[in-house]
């Protein structure tokens, strides 16, 4: 991939040479197509990023600290029905939500009277995105986290509970350092999954609205695979951009909270 490049290649000839010429043109030439796909598919990824793995983050971490209560029953059906999600295909999974969000059939179009199609107006096409994904992602991580709570000596809390600390301050306080290893990992490992997002996207909204959602794994596997004669070569270079962004993001986040958890 890195050496396809600096080339121009169809993926059917012998790929060329060009040296820095691709990269160049992602990155410079405003005029070119492909400055404008790697520039619109780059920003509308960070968006996904952005909102998405907070989510995937904190929405399952909250959820096995609840499970971890006491009082709380069924906590294997519970965590079954959460993880369950996570091993449904993106496919089948955008077919469901798509039928729940159709414009004559769905369930949200008759139970609000609405009569439009969720994919094709904006903030909406984004919405089903981010909802499909966190229903089928919140499953994995919250199973790494309630291993790791699992893993904490009921001691500390007794202790906590003695010097007058509440739920909230034993949450912060033992819970959140006992486990910052894993939530490295997760934090980690969650955004350069989301940097690399792509079906959901594809599945639910097609780019959506004037290429809205139309992230910059899209453009690269429709330059690489799509129809028509193939321009692998530029799309190596994106795919090369996209994963130095992925690499660069994932060291700082790993130094700053491990800077921190020491």
């Amino acid at each position: 991939g890195i050496y396809a490049s600096f080339t121009q290649w169809n993926l059917v000839n012998d790929p060329q040479w060009v040296g820095l010429a691709n990269y160049q043109t992602i990155l410079f030439d405003k005029s070119s197509t492909f400055h404008f796909q790697f520039v619109n598919g780059l920003k509308n990824t960070l968006f996904y990023v952005v909102f998405m793995v907070p989510l995937l983050v904190i929405v399952p971490l909250l959820i096995a600290v609840a499970l971890e209560n006491k009082q709380v029953k069924f906590k294997s059906v519970f965590q079954g029905i959460l993880y369950i999600p996570g091993l449904i295909s993106v496919s089948a999974a955008a077919l469901i939500w798509s039928l729940i969000f159709h414009s004559k059939l769905g369930i949200t179009s008759n139970l609000f009277g609405t009569d439009f199609s969720w994919a094709a107006k904006q903030p909406y096409a984004w919405f089903l995105v981010l909802v499909i994904s966190l229903w089928g992602g919140v499953g994995g991580n919250m199973i790494i986290y309630r291993s790791a709570i699992a893993g904490v000596s009921e001691d500390l809390y007794e202790a906590a509970k003695i010097d007058g600390a509440n739920s909230f301050q034993q949450f912060t306080k033992i819970t959140l350092p006992a486990i910052r290893f894993p939530l490295i990992y997760t934090f980690v490992m969650t955004t350069a999954g989301c940097f690399n997002v792509f079906a959901q996207p594809l599945m639910m909204t097609k780019g959506g609205p004037k290429q809205g959602t139309h992230v910059l794994m899209m453009y690269i596997r429709s330059l690489a695979f799509g129809s028509g004669e193939s321009i692998a070569g530029m799309a190596s270079a994106m795919a090369v951009l996209l994963g130095l962004i992925i690499l660069v993001i994932s060291a700082a986040q790993y130094y700053v909270m491990n800077r921190n958890a020491d």
